[in-house]
């Protein structure tokens, strides 16, 4: 093996005592040094009895040193290059720490502070190890930057991975956003950088400044691993720490862990935090934190919800992408708060009973360019080839999942939001797209896999580590796919070929039955089919009934404007409609406006529309919904089986010519019995026989068109008994008069 040839020692003295070479001085004030350690910070030298300390400080006129045990004495430092290198030889034989470097700027302003080069980068082997594995899944606790007290000296360390990097400087108000003047060292064999900076606070705006091996330019980057991050326009990292929070909250993580959500009411209220509700006085328009905790809990918990899903809160630079276009996945938005308070709005939804759960984007991220988009030179974030890494549709980038790096990062990312912020489940956003490799591509836009085909082998086994990880780590926590094709087995455990979600979004149920309730009603019977082809498939999957943000949107209408005919009858049908979502096995999901029957789409740039709520048909919706949840929550034939096929019957789906059906819903042990029977157009149908198995008396406990909820108020009163009459392969039945365009539950007493 060669070695490395020795430099030949040469004694200086005098004022050339101690000084680098000029090529190492270039490199340092050139920005192109990956281990300024080499160069700055306290260099002993034995032979010559001294120490020598350098600094770069490009803005000083003067620059002196201060020993921390003479806190009056100066010891000058001699510019040794023009561009701001300074160098000072104390004599003497013992390290110097602790010292202060202190300067003039041009204006004459005087700061001091301790050197960052006295303190060499400790990221341990083990660590480095771990990340290039892909397998350091609290890799937030190394990289980004980190407040602590080092050495007895406070300051913030900063990490961040940049393989193709020349070299890394962090920058900020602190240096003036001068590019090299704070370089970052290489950490030995690694694409890791590290520096740590005293005197720096909690609060502090920085970028870093990474200057490419490919191509010598010089790229301004948020840092990924960012906790808080500036309100846009403004782009840069804020310094932020997560540890100060006194989470009250512990009753409610207790018994997370011991619930059966398979099992249990699960109803979610989709929320887009900017534009639920605005405050006018502001000059932002946005409520922050705290008080959407109070407005939207409060509410929340009247309408009777389970659980509040949040489109992505992560930091992102535009309104209009509704937060899907991620820059900084480690940030909680700045337009509604800080990191302490998005917190004391999850521990408040807890307090209260309510989870929360966080829309997720491991899929795509945006082309801003102080994001991710070609870090340092190279795609290391995205898949380098376009075929892969591009999504031209929404014209983003996609993660390569194969780069052992990069799943650290998003799995990582996954269990910092749930660790951190005590999030109760993610709901993974456009599932689809990472699964397949011609997703929204034409022919000869997509790469096969190694065995020919389209599915994306590396996104598969992306998903199912992400899943694998993050319920052995949290038990409780919900794993939701928003999947949109017949891809098999999203929502069955790994060990047995599935992706391991622990639900998944029906989206053929939601447009089949959206499409059903836009039809007139006298054109309903010949489509019948879609109204009830879910049942073929709805126990494949652990699903979610979604009627979300994507149907209320770019020219789909509102919920109540899709129903056909006048108000009376868009009214009764929507009334239907929620009685069906409610009835059908699966857990539930509305986005917010629908609940209380708004007029427009959802608009990402106003409030919702409270003002309809001073009128009886819109607060009668809103009546509705609440007793639904109610009778939810009450009955467990609504909810234990929604994942078994064996707690659900059909009592007739095909007498289409009266476009009316009718099913058996039981609970888990068979204790409680629900019969449900659907008009779905505006004719009474009187004496209408449905078939059930127990003799006895049926309790008419809902019927939407009860005059509270503005129906016409025609029904069974209350309740009926059975007959002794067999119908429909069953013994006995019950003589029913339907009303028109309405929904009818009965529960066996």
């Amino acid at each position: 093996m060669l070695s490395r040839p020795k430099r030949k020692k040469t004694s200086r003295s005098g004022k050339d005592k101690g000084l680098p070479l000029p090529s190492d001085m270039e490199r340092v004030v050139c920005f192109d040094e990956n281990d300024p350690f080499k160069i700055l910070g306290p260099h002993v030298f034995k032979e010559e009895r001294c120490v020598v300390v350098r600094a770069f400080l490009p803005r000083a006129t003067q620059a002196w040193i201060r020993l921390s045990k003479k806190k009056s004495v100066r010891t000058p430092m001699r510019k040794i290059h023009p561009n701001g290198l300074f160098q000072a030889v104390c004599e003497r034989t013992s390290k110097i720490n602790p010292y202060k470097i202190g300067f003039f700027d041009e204006t004459g302003f005087e700061q001091e502070s301790e050197d960052p080069y006295a303190f060499p980068p400790e990221v341990s082997d083990f660590d480095l190890y771990l990340i290039g594995e892909g397998t350091h899944y609290h890799s937030y606790e190394k990289l980004g930057a980190r407040p602590m007290l080092l050495k007895g000296v406070s300051g913030v360390y900063f990490v961040v991975w940049s393989p193709n990097a020349k070299s890394v400087s962090v920058v900020g108000n602190f240096n003036h956003w001068m590019t090299g003047t704070h370089p970052m060292a290489k950490i030995r064999y690694s694409g890791v950088w590290g520096l740590f900076i005293p005197g720096l606070t909690e609060g502090e705006v920085y970028k870093y400044a990474i200057k490419s091996e490919v191509d010598g330019q010089i790229r301004l980057k948020t840092d990924p691993y960012a906790f808080s991050a500036e309100l846009r326009p403004n782009s840069a990292s804020v310094v932020a720490r997560l540890d100060a929070y006194a989470w009250q909250d512990q009753m409610w993580m207790e018994s997370r862990m011991q619930k059966d959500l398979f099992e249990s009411p699960v109803s979610i209220y989709e929320v887009h935090l900017g534009s639920w509700k605005r405050d006018g006085q502001k000059n932002w328009g946005f409520l922050n934190y705290r008080d959407l905790a109070y407005e939207l809990v409060e509410y929340v918990k009247f309408m009777g919800y389970t659980h509040i899903e949040l489109m992505p809160v992560m930091e992102h630079p535009l309104d209009e992408s509704w937060g899907y276009q991620v820059i900084n996945y480690y940030a909680p938005t700045s337009r509604f708060g800080t990191p302490a308070e998005f917190m004391y709005f999850i521990d408040y939804c807890h307090q209260n009973g309510i989870g929360v759960i966080l829309d997720w984007v491991p899929s795509h991220f945006p082309r801003d360019g102080h994001g991710l988009v070609d870090f340092d030179g190279r795609q290391i974030y995205a898949y380098e080839s376009w075929r892969k890494g591009e999504h031209r549709e929404w014209g983003t980038l996609v993660f390569d999942f194969g780069k052992r790096e990069v799943s650290n990062f998003l799995i990582s990312n996954a269990l910092f939001w749930l660790d951190q912020y005590h999030v109760d489940g993610l709901r993974v956003d456009a599932v689809a797209s990472m699964l397949y490799l011609d997703y929204a591509r034409k022919p000869g836009e997509w790469e096969p896999n190694v065995y020919g085909g389209h599915e994306n082998l590396e996104a598969v086994a992306f998903l199912k580590k992400f899943n694998e990880v993050v319920h052995a780590r949290f038990p409780g926590v919900l794993t939701i796919a928003e999947e949109s094709t017949a891809w098999g087995g999203v929502s069955r455990p790994t060990y047995t070929g599935g992706l391991g979600f622990s639900m998944k979004w029906n989206m053929g149920w939601m447009h089949d039955v959206l499409e059903y309730f836009s039809k007139d009603p006298v054109y309903r019977k010949y489509h019948q089919g879609m109204l009830t082809f879910s049942m073929w498939y709805a126990y494949s999957e652990n699903f979610i009934l979604p009627i979300s943000h994507d149907e209320v949107v770019h020219g789909k209408r509102a919920l109540l404007e899709k129903m056909p005919g006048d108000d009376w009858q868009k009214f009764s049908n929507l009334r239907v409609f929620l009685a069906y979502l409610f009835a059908h096995p699966g857990k539930k999901l509305l986005f917010m406006g629908s609940e209380f029957a708004q007029r427009s789409e959802w608009n990402v740039q106003q409030s919702l529309d409270w003002h309809f709520l001073q009128y009886a048909p819109h607060t009668r919706i809103n009546l509705l919904l609440r007793d639904l949840h109610r009778i939810y929550r009450e009955n467990p034939a609504l909810y234990e089986g929604d994942f078994r096929s064996e707690c659900f019957e059909w009592i007739d789906f095909s007498d289409v010519d009266s476009s009316v059906i009718s099913f058996l819903r039981w609970s888990r042990h068979y204790n409680q019995l629900l019969v449900f029977v659907f008009n779905m157009t505006p004719v009474i149908r009187e004496n209408y026989r449905v078939g059930v198995p127990r003799y006895g008396y049926y309790q008419e406990i809902f019927n939407s068109q009860g005059r509270e909820y503005g129906g016409c108020g025609l029904g069974n009163c209350g309740g009926l008994h059975s007959d002794s009459v067999a119908w429909q392969g069953r013994p006995f039945s019950l003589n029913l008069h339907l009303p028109p365009l309405s929904a009818c539950i009965f529960r066996h007493c």
